[in-house]
Order: C-alpha cells, then sequence, then structure tokens
C-alpha cells in the first residue's frame, strides 16, 4: 500500500470517529500542556537565578587576598615555602592582576565604620565604595532616585534601613546633603617631632579627623553585594574612586604595622577581579595563584547549582509525564475500540491484499497524528498556562512594591522535544492495537457484525 493512500485512509478513519478521537487528541494534549508548563518553570526559574547572579558579577568574579603569615599549627608560611616571601596585596600588585590576560577589571572593597550627621544628629553606620559596574548588577533596579552621576561624585546612597532611621520619610531624604565623618590615614613626615614618633612605629601613620559633605541622590532597598565577598552590612554606599581618595583608615591598617609596611604605599585587605567570562575565571584564578595571592571563585557553588536545577527539572518532568501516561492509556482505548468497530474493514482489506504490515502501519498512523496534534495543542497550552503563571505571580509582586520576573521559559527545545515525545508515546501507545489488528484472519473478520 502506497504511503499516500495509507495517510488518506488513515485521516478517513480519524474522521469518521471525529468526537471519540477529538476527546483522545485532548487528553494528549492535556499530557503535554502540563508537562511543558512544568518544564517551563525550571527552565524560567534557572534562567533568572543564572540572570541575577550574572548580573551581580558572582559567575565571573575572583576574591584576591594575601596569603597568610601562618599555615598549620607553629608552622608559617615562609618555614614552608622559604623562597617565596608572603606578598602584600598593596597598589602594585593590582595593577599587576589588571595587566593579566582576560581580566576586565580590578578593584578593592573598601568598607569602613564611621559616623555621619544629619541634621546635627550622629548616626553610626559602615560606609562602602561601589565600582561604576556595580550599576548592571540589578541590586539597584526599582531604587529609589538615581545612580551616581560620576565615579568620584561626592553622592550618597542609602539603604532603606538606614534611610529609615534618618527620617520616617525616606524618599524626602533624596536631595538633601549629609556629613560623612571619618579618620583619615597619613603617613608620618620626616621631620616630625620625637613625639610623634614615640606615638607611631616608625614607618607608621597618623589618623587624622576629617569631614565630607554628601548628597544623598537615591534610596535602595536591598542591600547590594557586587562580587564575591560582597559588602555585607554596607548602609551607606559612595562612588569607589570618592571612597578611595578619603583613605579612610581600615582593619587592615593595623596588619600593615606588625608587618611594617611602608605606610605611603596603600595596601588591601581583598580585591575583586573580573573576567570577560565565567569561562574564564579558571584560567585567570590559576595567574593570581601564580603571582602568590589567594584567589576563591563560585565555580563550585554554580556547579552544584545547576546539578540543583538538573534534578528540579526531571522532579518535573516526571510529573508532567504522568500526565501523559494517562493520555497513553487514552489512545490504547480508542485504537483497540476501533479495531472491534472496523474489524470487517480490516478483514476487506486483507481479503484485498493488504499486508499486516500495511495494517500495522495503518494504525500507526492514525496514533501518530492524534500524538501530533495533541503534541502541537498541548505546546500552545502549555505556554499560555506558563504566562498565566507569570502574570498572576507579576501582579502579587506588583501589590507588594517588587519588581516583575520572567517565571516561565519556552526555549525552542523544550517545543521540539514535547512534540518528539508526544509522537512516541503515541506510537508506542499504538504496538498493541496495531499488533492486535494486523493478527486478525480476515474470514474471521468477514463474518464479524
Amino acid at each position: 500500500m502506497k504511503a499516500r493512500d495509507l495517510t488518506d485512509l488513515a485521516l478517513r478513519n480519524l474522521r469518521e470517529a471525529l468526537f471519540r478521537n477529538a476527546l483522545t487528541t485532548l487528553g494528549v494534549a492535556v499530557g503535554v500542556a502540563s508537562l511543558v508548563a512544568m518544564l517551563s518553570l525550571g527552565v524560567g526559574l534557572q534562567e533568572l537565578a543564572s540572570k541575577r547572579l550574572s548580573q551581580s558579577g558572582l559567575f565571573d568574579t575572583i576574591l584576591v587576598t594575601p596569603k597568610n603569615s601562618f599555615r598549620g599549627p607553629g608552622r608559617s608560611q615562609r618555614e614552608e615555602q622559604p623562597n617565596k616571601p608572603v606578598r602584600v596585596l598593596d597598589e602594585d600588585a593590582r595593577k599587576e592582576i589588571e595587566k593579566s590576560p582576560n581580566v576586565v577589571e580590578v578593584y578593592p572593597q573598601i568598607r569602613f565604620f564611621t559616623e555621619v550627621r544629619f541634621k546635627n544628629k550622629p548616626f553610626a553606620t559602615v560606609v562602602a565604595g561601589m565600582p561604576e559596574s556595580s550599576k548592571n548588577s540589578g541590586s539597584f533596579d526599582g531604587m529609589k532616585g538615581q545612580f551616581f552621576s560620576a565615579p568620584a561624585a561626592d553622592e550618597a546612597i542609602l539603604q532603606i534601613e538606614f534611610a529609615k532611621e534618618l527620617s520616617e520619610n525616606a524618599d524626602s531624604l533624596i536631595g538633601q546633603d549629609l556629613v560623612l565623618r571619618y579618620a583619615e590615614r597619613q603617613a608620618l613626615q620626616p621631620n616630625a617631632s620625637p613625639a610623634d614618633h614615640l606615638a607611631e612605629p616608625s614607618g607608621g601613620f597618623s589618623v587624622v579627623p576629617k569631614e565630607l559633605r554628601l548628597k544623598i541622590i537615591g534610596v535602595v532597598e536591598t542591600e547590594p553585594a557586587q562580587g564575591y565577598g560582597g559588602y555585607g552590612n554596607a548602609r551607606l554606599l559612595i562612588p569607589l574612586e570618592t571612597a578611595a581618595t578619603l583613605r579612610a583608615a581600615q582593619v587592615n591598617d593595623l596588619r600593615d604595622i606588625v608587618r611594617d609596611s611602608a605606610a605611603n604605599k596603600t595596601s588591601y585587605a581583598s580585591l575583586s577581579v573580573r573576567a570577560k567570562s565565567p569561562s574564564q575565571v579558571e584560567a585567570v584564578e590559576a595567574s593570581i595563584k601564580n603571582l602568590g595571592f589567594n584567589a576563591f571563585s563560585l565555580l563550585d557553588a554554580s556547579k552544584s547549582l545547576r546539578t540543583f536545577f538538573s534534578v528540579f527539572d526531571s522532579l518535573l518532568g516526571i510529573f508532567g509525564a504522568l500526565a501523559l501516561a494517562v493520555a497513553t492509556l487514552g489512545i490504547v482505548n480508542t485504537l483497540v475500540m476501533s479495531i472491534l468497530e472496523r474489524r470487517r474493514e480490516i478483514g476487506v482489506l486483507k481479503a484485498l491484499g493488504a499486508a499486516d504490515s500495511d495494517v500495522q502501519r495503518l494504525f500507526f498512523v492514525e496514533a501518530g497524528v492524534m500524538g501530533l496534534l495533541g503534541g502541537i495543542l498541548g505546546v500552545t497550552f502549555g505556554w499560555l498556562l506558563g504566562r498565566a503563571v507569570t502574570y498572576g505571580t507579576n501582579v502579587y509582586l506588583h501589590r507588594q512594591n517588587l519588581n516583575s520576573i520572567e517565571l516561565s521559559s519556552v526555549p525552542w527545545w523544550l517545543v521540539l522535544a514535547a512534540l518528539v515525545f508526544a509522537v512516541l508515546v503515541s506510537l508506542a501507545a499504538g504496538l498493541y492495537p496495531a499488533s492486535r489488528a494486523a493478527k486478525l484472519n480476515p474470514v474471521d473478520a468477514l463474518r464479524y457484525e
């Protein structure tokens, strides 16, 4: 039997029992829709998490710290590696790392505890310098006000909780000024008095109180975290270049005195290094370690995250496949009933010379058509269901004054996989009915009433 004749005959048989076949096809569509909807939520959540983490700089950022002076109980690093002294993470080291291949930027994490005065009232807080690249991290999406107008502007962005401490109406703070009071680190001059040298160790520094007037330009809801390590507990944010020019005394200053570092040479507790892409992080991390520093990245954490989402998607797929399994039983039932109703037709076909394989292909075509149509409808219903869930979620988020998100995603590979899976499952469901129809004796089939 020719393929064209076989297809025409299969479609005619489907049209004759249109209502029953439509219900069976709809059952396949419901199964595919549940499968697509669940997997689209899993894919959407994975893309949302990856996008947010990528924007925050976590996947392409490396935290660089100086190696500890001591390793293990009672053993120093100098004793373990006498030919490799501990390097200071200073400005020279920062410039050296910045010249490494595949490095986009290198910036210090400047954070210090200090006091601000607003309307002649003191408030203790933690100040952090934010790099220009943090504007695209997603942490400032939906903020009240605006981002820094320039990399070295005398401007400040307040975290919402700190803003509420300054004023009950946090939004009213935008445009007002506050005074930042901090301790500036200054190197001792060679002609300093003996009393100064007694107060500070040789090669040390002095601490001078300073003030800086800042204009409040924004209030951010969440606490930004740019790169690995973040800016924990920072409630007042200023441009990184502005923070660097302050030379504010930090925790690592005491370590510099112990190491007898030069007071006029800036050193850092840690540096954040951004690679061109997450795929370059491992190579950049290795080159930094070769320079004599510790380097940490979130590659292992991202691998664990991908493993979690793979398991999550598998579980969603299993639950969605259960609905498709129910639809498979519907196909089997429809085709078996079709055999009972069409025994005379099958007998006529076999009496006219149709082979058993022709009868099998006829039922396979009918099952495949129902699977294909059910798959197309199912993908459409699944996409609509995912959009409905996304819309309902965003309505709730807007009522909570939160930003909208894209909760579901139906990539092309999911559409193709759903259609192929629906057809294969339908063909598998048609195996038993097709085999049973092919085994019918033509004489018995012609005598069947």
